[in-house]
């Protein structure tokens, strides 16, 4: 039932994808084939498992070659409708259109507010439009300010001062990521670095609007203090993956701690999972010039870690750059995972160092299926084999699964807020954690986890430079896939499709 559920998920979300992408004609619906086509292998794959048929390895191969080969085909198709001018003039004008506000302002109420990217702990800010204190700039800046402004790119109808900044309300006149660029370098060149512009939306009025706040409100870098805990719970994750290790064998590394040649291999497949995780981070983050916090693992002797937490410390240009940062590490370390996972298994045999109860597998529907492919019939055992890969493979995809929960600044509550907008993530923010909730009433570990979603993980990621501009669907097809991914690794079998699917003795 919990697979069907997903699949009815996924379809709808498909469904709505497709609506959307019709209003745009030739090339909307190219665009939204090209994220089917990376959707439909995984949903016919787990339809087959749900209906408990299952594909071997060959034919999961299969299924992402052909999705592959469309998708690069639908590309280029893509690319050459794009350079047909009437196509292409059509599409830009309907985004334009999407993006503009064609009513005119209404008057200001005296409870409205708009969220700003200022508050001191890095969350966004809801700040009442009503404040009547003058703001701090000095007469020539803000003059300078309003001068950015004209009919072509946005035109400013009120302006609303906010402690060392402003926020201006208007219309927007254009594509918005043309036209934040186009205010920025006018504003650069008229006042240099010393204020950021923002274009967000006014969430009363759904309406763009410009905020300018002071460069001194910039993201703090790391302090001496962070650095030194960042060390500190680093070297403690080393630690707790040495005492995984050693729980998995079946004896306590910490009590026996001359044993740490048995536990060395496992624990080090556990950090290569987390240092691709976190690499893969970075050499997004350094593409786009953008300055990451170091990772503050958390450690845990149950599975080694539970990922890090990594602070942005740089303002985002616009929402697809949060996609690409927060989307890495898991697509890294899931990668990584899947393949260890994968070997292990073709490695596996009886006579294998872990003799698991299949019944185990059971635990989690991807995992349980990626065995059946590989093991098949083995798993009707009431014990198999398995090679130590396969368990740092499972344990690397729990840590992604888990680090692509979406809630808050998590990569999945990153990924949401960055596909689907902050009012979203919010309320997925909140689901997460009363699903956690719900969960620690059979896995303790659910309750720790909840805990530190809401205690350090809770805040969405601050607003980028220009919040209107939408990722493109190719980023919205990852992250849908990403959060299927989740689910499916994280929800177990249920007990009568295990049988169906003869796992479990």
């Amino acid at each position: 039932m919990i697979t069907i559920l997903i699949l009815l998920v996924a379809i709808a979300i498909l469904g709505w994808g497709f609506v959307r992408a019709r209003s745009f004609g030739k090339l909307g619906i190219l665009a939204w084939l090209q994220s089917a086509v990376l959707m439909l292998p995984w949903l016919l794959f787990f339809s087959l498992f749900a209906a408990g048929i299952y594909l071997n390895l060959a034919g999961a191969l299969l299924l992402i070659v052909v999705s592959a080969s469309i998708y690069i085909f639908l590309g280029r198709q893509l690319r050459i409708a794009a350079q047909d001018p009437a196509l292409a003039e059509k599409f830009a004008a309907m985004a334009a259109q999407k993006s503009a506000a064609s009513q005119p302002v209404a008057t200001q109420s005296p409870t409205e507010s708009i969220e700003t990217p200022d508050a001191p702990d890095g969350s966004s800010a809801i700040v009442s439009s009503s404040l009547t204190d003058a703001a701090t700039i000095p007469a020539e800046d803000l003059q300078a300010m309003r001068s950015i402004f004209g009919v072509d790119t946005f035109f400013s109808t009120e302006s609303i001062p906010y402690g060392n900044g402003m926020i201006f309300k208007g219309n927007l006149r254009g594509d918005a990521a043309i036209v934040r660029d186009r205010l920025a370098a006018s504003l650069a060149t008229s006042l240099g670095d010393r204020y950021r512009l923002f274009l967000v939306q006014d969430p009363t009025e759904k309406r763009p609007v410009v905020i300018i706040l002071p460069s001194v409100d910039d993201p703090a870098p790391t302090s001496i203090a962070q650095w030194i805990l960042a060390a500190g719970l680093a070297v403690a994750t080393i630690a707790t993956c040495l005492e995984t290790a050693g729980l998995l064998q079946g004896f306590d590394f910490f009590g026996e701690p001359s044993r740490w040649r048995e536990t060395t291999s496992i624990a080090l497949g556990i950090l290569t999972i987390l240092a691709a995780h976190e690499s893969a981070h970075r050499v997004l983050a350094q593409r786009h010039q953008v300055r990451l916090s170091p990772p503050f693992f958390i450690p845990t002797w149950q599975i080694g870690s539970f990922g890090a937490i990594t602070r942005i410390q740089s303002w985002l240009k616009d929402r697809s750059v949060l996609f690409d940062i927060a989307f890495a590490g898991p697509a890294a370390s899931g990668i990584v995972s899947v393949v260890m996972l994968l070997w292990g298994l073709l490695l596996s045999h009886q006579g294998s160092l872990f003799q698991l109860r299949s019944e185990y597998f059971q635990g989690s529907i991807l995992v349980a299926a990626l065995a059946r492919i590989v093991l098949g019939d083995q798993l009707q055992q009431p014990f198999v084999g398995i090679h130590p890969l396969v368990m740092v493979g499972w344990l690397g995809l729990v840590v992604t699964a888990i680090n692509l929960l979406p809630a808050g600044q998590l990569d999945g509550g990153r990924i949401v807020q960055a596909i689907y907008g902050r009012n979203v993530a919010r309320v997925t923010t909140i689901a997460t954690l009363i699903v956690l909730g719900l969960a620690a009433l059979v896995n303790p570990l659910a309750i720790y986890w909840a805990i530190v979603i809401l205690f350090l993980q809770r805040d969405l990621e601050r607003p980028a430079l220009n919040e209107l501009t939408e990722p493109d669907d190719t980023r919205a097809a990852l992250a849908l896939l990403a959060l299927f991914l989740m689910a499916a690794t994280l929800l177990p079998l249920t007990p009568s499709l295990a049988g169906r699917l003869g796992i479990g003795g």
